[in-house]
C-alpha cells in the first residue's frame, strides 16, 4: 500500500483504535485465485460470480502448487507436503494480507503480534484423523510413522491454521482458534480489537479459512431429494415445505431465491493500533470501532429465530458509544440465499431503520465466491471498508429480481452505487442463532 510520508503522534484517546492496514485473500476467481484487494474488488464490483457447475454449483479455488510455492517459499519440505488446502490457502492470505501492509513476517514484524485464526469445518481435518486412527503400528515403517505423526500434529485438529501460520510469523504473541462456523474470523476481528484496545499487542492477524469437500456437498444433495420425494408414512413429520438445494445458483434477496452454494478459501486481515500504523506511515483502510456477538436464545440447536431480535441486540451493542442508527448508511448482509436468513435480516433492520429502512443499501457478495464458512467475517470487513474506501456499494451478486419482502435497497444488477457514509455495518450469523455485528468506519483522525 503506499505509505503516508509524515506519520504524525496519535492522542493518547485514539492510540489504541484499531485499523485494518492489510488484506489477503485465496479465493475462487475467474481465471485464478482472487488474492489481492484489486482482485476482489474486481469480481465484487461487477456482481460477478466465481461459482461453477460441479453437479452442484460451488466455489473451488483451484490452488496450482507452483502458486503455493511461489507466494509462500522456504517452508520446509518435512511440513509442507502434509499441508491440507486449509494451511495453503491461510498461509497464502496471509503472506498477501502482510505485504499489503507492508509488512514482513522473516523480517520480525510480526514476532509479537496476534495470530488468530477463525475455523468452521471439519473437512481438512478428516483424512488426517482416519489415517492416525487405522495406523497400524506394527506394520508401518519408521518414516511412514513420522510422516502419520506430523501429519496428524499439523492437520487433525482445528488449531491445524493457526500453528502454521504463527510458525511463518514467529510469532511470541497470543495465538488461537475459534470455532463458531461462519461467524469464527469475525469472533476473532472482535478479539483482536480488545487485545489492541488493552495493549496486549500493537499487531493482530486474523485469518478465517474453511474447505468443503464437494462430495459431501453432492451426496447431501441426493439424501434432501430422497427426503422431498419422500410420500405417506414414510415422510419425516415437520418437514418444511423448503428444503436447502445445491443445484441452482444462489441468488441473495432475489425473489428466486431457494439455493446455497458453498464455496471454499481464506480471508485475512492485518489490524493494528493507531500509534503503531502512523508511527510506521501505514496507509489504513479504515478502523473498526466494536465487534458484538449474540444468539438468539432457543432450544433447538439448527435453527435461528427469525423475528430478528437476536441480530438487534447484537447491532445496538456493537453500536453503543460509537455511533447512531441513523449515522450507518450501508449494511453489508451476510444473507446466504436461505429463506430464514433473509427474513431476520428483513426484520431487524426494519425494526432498526424504521420508515428510513426503505433508502437503505444492503448487500451480500456471498454468490461472488460461495458459502465459505469462517472466512465469511474477515471477508465482510475487507469488502465492506474497500467499499467505504471507493464510496461505492458493490451490488448483490446474483440478485436480478428483489424479493418483494425485502424492505432496504439490495442494489440488483452489476453496477455499483454511490456511497457516503461515515459508517457501516458487516454481519455474519452461525447456524443455531449465532449472531455476530461488526461496526466500521473511515480511518479518521482523532
Amino acid at each position: 500500500m503506499t505509505k503516508v510520508s509524515t506519520p504524525q503522534t496519535p492522542s493518547p484517546d485514539c492510540a489504541r483504535q484499531a485499523l485494518v492496514t492489510g488484506m489477503g485473500f485465496c479465493l475462487p476467481g475467474p481465471d485464478q485465485p482472487v488474492q489481492t484487494p484489486d482482485d476482489l474488488w474486481q469480481v465484487a464490483a461487477a456482481g460477478a460470480s466465481c461459482l461453477r457447475q460441479q453437479g452442484v454449483y460451488y466455489g473451488s479455488v483451484n490452488l496450482p502448487p507452483t502458486l503455493f510455492a511461489e507466494r509462500v517459499p522456504g517452508i520446509p519440505d518435512a511440513f509442507s507436503r502434509h499441508f491440507t488446502d486449509v494451511h495453503r490457502f491461510g498461509l497464502i492470505a496471509m503472506a498477501h494480507a502482510c505485504a499489503d501492509a507492508g509488512l514482513d513476517p522473516a523480517a520480525g514484524d510480526l514476532s509479537a503480534a496476534a495470530i488468530l485464526a477463525g475455523r468452521g469445518g471439519v473437512d481438512a481435518t478428516i483424512d488426517r484423523y482416519v489415517a492416525v486412527l487405522r495406523a497400524e503400528p506394527a506394520t508401518v515403517t519408521a518414516h511412514q510413522a513420522m510422516d502419520l505423526f506430523i501429519g496428524g500434529e499439523l492437520g487433525v485438529t482445528l488449531s491445524d491454521l493457526a500453528l502454521v501460520q504463527s510458525a511463518l510469523a514467529r510469532s511470541t504473541g497470543p495465538c488461537h482458534t475459534v470455532s463458531s462456523g461462519c461467524a469464527s474470523s469475525a469472533i476473532q476481528i472482535g478479539h483482536a480489537v480488545a487485545l489492541i484496545a488493552s495493549g496486549d499487542v500493537d499487531v493482530a492477524v486474523v485469518t478465517g479459512a474453511d474447505t468443503f469437500h464437494i462430495d459431501l456437498i453432492r451426496n447431501t444433495q441426493t439424501l434432501l431429494r430422497t427426503v422431498q420425494e419422500s410420500t405417506g408414512a414414510d415422510r419425516p413429520d415437520g418437514l418444511p415445505e423448503l428444503l436447502p438445494a445445491f443445484d441452482r445458483l444462489m441468488r441473495p434477496y432475489d425473489r428466486r431465491a431457494d439455493c446455497v452454494n458453498y464455496g471454499e478459501g481464506a480471508a485475512t486481515v492485518v489490524i493494528e493500533s493507531r500509534e503503531h500504523a502512523e508511527r510506521r506511515g501505514a496507509r489504513p483502510y479504515g478502523r473498526v470501532l466494536s465487534q458484538a456477538t449474540t444468539r438468539d436464545g432457543l432450544a433447538h440447536p439448527l435453527t435461528s429465530d427469525d423475528s430478528g431480535a437476536g441480530l438487534v441486540a447484537a447491532i445496538r451493542r456493537c453500536l453503543r458509544g460509537h455511533a447512531d442508527i441513523s449515522e450507518v448508511g450501508y449494511v453489508h448482509g451476510g444473507s446466504d440465499g436461505d429463506a430464514l436468513v433473509t427474513s431476520f435480516e428483513a426484520n431487524a433492520v426494519r425494526e432498526l431503520y424504521a420508515d428510513k429502512v426503505t433508502d437503505l443499501l444492503m448487500t451480500s457478495q456471498e454468490a461472488c465466491f460461495g458459502h465459505n464458512g469462517a472466512p465469511a467475517g474477515a471477508l465482510g470487513v475487507a469488502l465492506t471498508l474497500l467499499m467505504l474506501r471507493h464510496g461505492q456499494v458493490c451490488p448483490t451478486a446474483n440478485c436480478e429480481q428483489p424479493a418483494e419482502q425485502i424492505p432496504f435497497d439490495p442494489v440488483p444488477g452489476t453496477a455499483t452505487r454511490p456511497l457516503d457514509t461515515r459508517y457501516a455495518l458487516s454481519l455474519n450469523y452461525q447456524v443455531g442463532g449465532v449472531k455476530s455485528a461488526i461496526l466500521l468506519g473511515h480511518p479518521d483522525a482523532c
